[in-house]
């Protein structure tokens, strides 16, 4: 089967095709994720995106099947015809605080939502308490929320549904242990704009007439039940992979799903949380920002690569760990394991490259990124192999940081967006599963790496 995926991720929108029977990206069209900084505030340019889709679409061949896997923490409010009651909110937009001590006084708590209270827009239930009181006549029209991959199902084939993954990110609208809606939605008057809410990967129906005339595609072709990304992610594996696991599915956001990991108390100030799976099962998580405070040290480029395909060296490792040379959290503060930490370096940026060698600046970044990994790991009881997806698969200094600190086997995806094959497969299963590279531990490089993020470690707890 050939599967068109809808892939929006906050920085990149991506449509990639998949071949279900050897689990395989064929192509992939991308473009930068727009945001319109406008009236009536800043929110994502829903019409720029619908032209990038069809567009790819059309030029992309036949499909049997359309698919979308879209970023969480957003929502799309539609009137009775279908359009926008209100523009989407970009949800690092921060006019949500402005109401925040009323919003806190109406959420429900961590322990039954394993939702942790986040800035700005991050919690879609801040966001609609926001829009609610804030556009109160715009507010009035709204007829159906979705979710972000539920509404561009919407736009490919007009059936009004939501799905469990997306609602069971950090929403404030979930009880994932039961699957039912939060006391949020029913005191804030929202149920009735709750159409139902399906499995990721059901059918959901054929692409409209319209969209059939706008791609060029056969009215046969079936749109199904899109999926939260870092969910995708996690698919191949919970069908693939024996327990425990970990899956560290980066973009924007790097975010943990421990999959039957160790049991303990999630600590919801540090940026630990309950996503729920694809099935509709709830997934002990963690996450920071770490693809946008990647862009932010590297002057906002957007591939989170370090350019260097081999890992530094040991005697470069070992040179930085005698100088205690690091990076110290947070880049982005408010978010992550370290939510009120400034971030310092131990030594001034611009001299590491002159006194230690080419490859040191990459390097202690990608120390200080894989030391947030093994921070939110940590935080969420992460256990058994560890599975890197998404850009950080290609930074090797990175991904043998990561292997060091945690001590355990890691497994990088070769696909080239992380989410495409995983959202793929709940239409069909492959006959094989997606290809994995087990990365090979050179012994005294995971020496130099371990010394050099335990001393890491101190410096941080010391703050």
């Amino acid at each position: 089967m050939r599967v068109a995926v809808i892939d929006l991720g906050k920085t990149n929108a991506k449509v990639a095709w998949v071949d279900t029977a050897s689990a395989k990206e064929l192509d992939v069209h991308t473009r930068p994720s727009p945001v319109r900084d406008a009236a009536p505030y800043p929110h994502l340019d829903t019409d720029l995106l619908e032209r990038f889709i069809v567009e790819a679409l059309r030029g992309g061949g036949p499909v049997d099947a359309i698919t979308v896997t879209t970023h969480g923490a957003t929502v799309a409010l539609i009137d009775e015809a279908g359009q926008l009651a209100l523009p989407v909110l970009d949800y690092e937009h921060d006019a949500p605080d402005a109401l925040s001590q009323a919003y806190d006084a109406v959420r429900p708590s961590f322990e039954c939502t394993g939702s942790p209270r986040l800035p700005g827009g991050l919690n879609i239930g801040a966001q609609l308490f926001w829009q609610q009181q804030a556009f109160p006549d715009a507010f009035s029209r709204v007829a159906t929320m979705l979710t972000w991959p539920q509404f561009w199902v919407y736009r490919l084939c007009k059936e009004r549904v939501n799905d469990f993954s997306s609602l069971g990110a950090h929403t404030d609208l979930l009880d994932p242990g039961t699957g039912q809606f939060s006391t949020l939605v029913e005191s804030q008057g929202w149920t009735s704009l709750m159409p139902q809410t399906c499995r990721s990967g059901e059918r959901a129906a054929t692409l409209s007439d319209e969209m059939v005339s706008l791609t060029g595609l056969s009215p046969r072709t079936v749109v199904h039940v899109g999926i939260h990304d870092s969910n995708a992610s996690l698919v191949p594996h919970l069908l693939t992979r024996e327990r425990p696991f970990t899956v560290v599915s980066t973009g924007t956001w790097v975010i943990l799903m421990v999959v039957q990991g160790i049991p303990l108390v999630l600590d919801e100030q540090r940026d630990a949380l309950i996503n729920v799976d694809a099935f509709g099962r709830p997934v002990n998580s963690a996450r920071f920002m770490g693809g946008r405070e990647y862009a932010l040290l590297n002057e906002h480029r957007s591939d989170m690569l370090t350019g260097r395909e081999e890992p530094a060296s040991v005697a470069l490792i070992t040179k930085l760990a005698d100088a205690s040379a690091h990076l110290l959290p947070a880049v982005v503060p408010g978010t992550g394991p370290f939510p009120d930490a400034v971030a310092a370096w131990t030594i001034e940026r611009d001299m590491l490259d002159r006194r230690f060698g080419t490859g040191a600046c990459a390097a202690v970044i990608a120390g200080y990124l894989a030391g947030m990994t093994h921070a939110s790991m940590s935080l969420a009881g992460a256990d058994g192999e560890t599975v890197v997806e998404g850009p950080f698969s290609g930074n090797a200094d990175y991904l043998h940081a990561l292997l060091a600190i945690t001590g355990r086997d890691v497994f990088v995806s070769t696909s080239r967006t992380g989410t495409s094959i995983g959202a793929a497969m709940l239409i069909e299963a492959p006959r094989a599963a997606p290809t994995m590279r087990h990365l090979n531990a050179d012994p005294e490089l995971a020496a130099a790496w371990r010394r050099y993020l335990v001393d890491w470690q101190g410096i941080v707890a010391s703050r």
